[in-house]
């Protein structure tokens, strides 16, 4: 059954939830929030549109999913605690079966990491999804991209490349998005690109510790390259150094499977620099969060990003490029 506007806004509405610092969510021309004293507004958008961030055949609650945690994942690599977002839909035809799937993955990741819908718009279009996502931080204390140090570590969490191996598996035709794989290693690889992990509770714990930080959406390298374009420094990486999940070991050539790890996006991993005097601190939170974070290079004087053991030269992801 197709919806009209204000019937799929009051679906959606309906999975809402009452909050504090909400003083009026949906259902008036714009929201009124109570942001907490001392503390500084994060505020990020991302749009994802059919056929260029997800392809065209992928189910609507993975779509709903991923819609948030691309901006959560922002709001990770500033250290903030996410707490409030708008949602802009353009639809080709409002079906209920559609917007319930989207409700279910959109709503999972909210709840999950307390960040409550205030409000957005809906229109008839192509199916395009836009979320400004809003946090705080306490003030002075976010991480930012030209804070970096020359001399820094730079680390990485969990394992670049496995949304990149799932894109390219479906690109070649011998991964189906729409449903689970049965080779356990190939599932892994496609929900790390269906449903990626936004690293909330690694950006909050790197507040003190880390210098600079940036979420992997665009390619390590690329997204590393923005930290030392801002910060006025270069970076050595060691491509060997790279943690590679054993899903894309196995199903991937060692040159294939690093080339995704240093230029594929989507994994929406922390990519973030810190004193090598942080080391044991952040052995220490590996441990307590049950997250890899590996150690890949060091950030220098100079400019651009080097890689040893990459003859590929520089790249990643750019729309218009």
């Amino acid at each position: 059954m197709s919806l009209a506007e204000f019937a799929l806004i009051n679906r959606i509405r309906v999975r809402t939830r009452e909050r504090a610092d909400v003083v009026l969510g949906i259902g008036d021309d714009a929201a009124l929030l109570q942001p907490r004293a001392g503390e500084q507004l994060v505020v990020t958008a991302d749009t994802l549109n059919s056929g260029v961030h997800f392809p065209a055949e992928t189910p609507a609650g993975d779509i709903g999913w991923k819609t948030l945690a691309v901006n959560l994942s922002d709001l990770a690599s500033m250290g903030a605690r996410p707490a409030w977002c708008t949602l802009a839909l353009s639809l080709p035809d409002a079906t209920t079966d559609w917007i319930d799937a989207f409700a279910e993955g959109f709503f999972a990741l909210a709840d999950a990491h307390d960040i409550v819908l205030i409000g957005g718009d809906t229109t008839r279009g192509p199916l395009s999804l836009s979320v400004t996502a809003m946090g705080q931080v306490p003030a002075g204390t976010a991480l930012r991209r030209d804070a970096a140090q020359a001399g820094d570590d730079i680390w990485v969490s969990g394992t670049p490349g496995d949304a990149a191996g799932a894109l390219r598996a479906w690109q070649a035709g011998t991964l189906d998005v729409r449903q689970p794989h049965v080779d356990p290693r190939w599932e892994a690889l496609r929900l790390r690109l269906a449903r990626p992990t936004p690293r909330v509770a690694l950006g909050r714990a790197l507040v003190g510790l880390a210098h600079a930080a940036v979420d992997v959406s665009d390619g390590l390298i690329a997204d590393l390259g923005h930290i030392c374009a801002r910060s006025g420094l270069g970076a050595q990486l060691d491509a060997t150094a790279l943690p590679l999940s054993d899903a894309l070991r196995g199903l991937f050539a060692d040159a294939d499977a690093r080339q995704c790890a240093l230029r594929g996006g989507d994994d929406y991993e922390l990519c973030f620099t810190a004193a090598p005097a942080r080391r044991d601190a952040l052995a220490a939170l590996a441990a307590q969060l049950q997250l890899r974070l590996t150690c890949i290079g060091t950030i220098t004087d100079g400019q651009g990003v080097a890689c040893d053991g990459d003859d590929a030269g520089a790249g990643g992801y750019q729309h218009f490029g």
